[in-house]
């Protein structure tokens, strides 16, 4: 053992030495992987699946008439609908298509009564 690493081995110093034929489960020495694993999987997996199936709602929800914003901050008014992609109106007489997976969020168009 080198000088440098002796303050870091210092606590495997005072340890107690194990006794003899007495050794850990072997799942003991996996425990702390598999915790590790479903720490991730709650935090970081999870809460990814959840968004992803909810803007999928998002996207099949898409009626013509609807105000939508795409990828890239562009608003428009929903024209027409086509298998994957949607032809919006983003100024009198300028409409683009897009793909429908670009959508990031949705205003619904709600006919308001006449005041």
């Amino acid at each position: 053992m080198s000088l440098m690493n002796w303050p870091a081995a210092w606590p495997l110093l005072m340890a107690p030495p194990p006794a003899e034929g007495s050794t850990a489960p072997s799942w003991v020495t996996f425990l702390p992987m598999v915790v590790l694993l479903a720490l991730m999987y709650f935090v970081l997996l999870r809460p990814q699946m959840k968004r992803q199936k909810e803007h999928e709602k998002l996207i099949a929800a898409v009626k013509t008439g609807d105000r939508v914003v795409a990828a890239g901050g562009i608003y428009g008014t929903v024209t027409n609908l086509k298998d994957q992609v949607l032809v919006l109106k983003v100024a009198d007489g300028v409409k683009i298509e897009v793909q429908r997976s670009t959508i990031t969020s949705v205003e619904k168009n709600e006919d308001k009564p006449a005041s």
